[in-house]
């Protein structure tokens, strides 16, 4: 690799100092950069000419947090390049790389030693009742989260499975995780940990009113129907859909989001030979 993107998080790599590091060391081996800053929320709006115009990058380095890497992935999807994160977060399940790891993950990355990992996606279109086309279609690498809008309690939720029912939920909301999510709000939700090599989804209610609703692991080929049911006679708007953790769409009784596996894949960079396994033992130890 001797071309790379540089996406920072402006608010956690304060002054920039890591980034300036990185730019400084790649440019000393005979490697080439080109830097797009923001919070976590603006990268689309300062995607660089040079992407643009259709330069050629080898991959994309977020330095920042999970969110950071998250919205690295949504903003650039157009362009699928590989992305290593480097975590100035907390936990960062997805940002891996630590800072006092940088110079020796950079070398590697200049002398092509590493292994792409392939993450799977899933993609929500989002229908108002009775109607045939979606108001909106949208893909996550992490999960799809339909949560109680407004003063709802709770809010009642129908999926199906494959366009048979699968459970009616009375809860706060419900998640419908990939792997690589498994280990974000799924998690805190009581969800269950599962390898982002495997491709399966996961639905888990949040907070359910109810002693018996677990978590559920669907295969990659199935269809999930979420649709929201009437709770408040008073209340048109019941619910609302994020993606990622972006900002939602609002959802009334009737509603219904389809998902299914999304055709791309995220591609992660892995830079050294350490399992899934040690990596979530070593953050959840570190975080007890």
């Amino acid at each position: 690799m001797k071309h790379f993107l540089i996406a920072t998080n402006f608010i956690k790599d304060e002054n920039l100092q890591l980034t300036s590091k990185v730019e400084r060391y790649i440019a000393e081996h005979g490697g080439s950069t080109t830097k797009i800053t923001g919070q976590e929320g603006n990268y689309a709006e300062h995607i660089p000419d040079a992407l643009k115009s259709g330069r050629h990058f080898d991959c994309v380095i977020a330095l920042g947090g999970d969110g950071t890497i998250l919205k690295v992935s949504r903003d650039l999807r157009k362009w699928n390049l590989p992305i290593v994160g480097v975590n100035l977060g907390t936990l960062g399940f997805l940002a891996e790389i630590e800072p006092e790891q940088i110079y020796p993950v950079l070398d590697r990355l200049l002398q092509d030693d590493y292994e792409i990992e392939e993450r799977m996606n899933i993609c929500g279109s989002i229908y108002k009742k009775g109607q045939e086309k979606p108001l909106r279609c949208d893909v996550a690498l992490n999960d799809i989260v339909v949560s109680r809008a407004g003063f709802s309690r709770v809010i009642g939720l129908r999926v199906y499975v494959n366009g048979r029912v699968m459970d009616n939920y009375e809860a706060d909301g419900l998640i419908v995780s990939t792997p690589t999510g498994s280990t974000g709000y799924n998690l805190s939700a009581g969800g269950p940990i599962v390898s982002p090599r495997t491709n399966v989804m996961i639905i888990t209610p949040i907070s359910p009113h109810s002693l018996t609703s677990k978590s559920i692991v669907l295969g990659n080929s199935d269809e999930i129907v979420v649709e929201v049911l009437k709770m408040r006679k008073a209340q048109e708007e019941e619910a609302i859909v994020n993606f990622d953790g972006q900002p939602g769409t609002q959802l009334s009784a009737g509603d219904r989001i389809v998902i299914h596996k999304a055709e791309q894949t995220t591609k992660m960079l892995k830079l050294f030979d350490v399992s899934f396994y040690e990596v979530l033992r070593e953050k959840m130890a570190n975080h007890l």
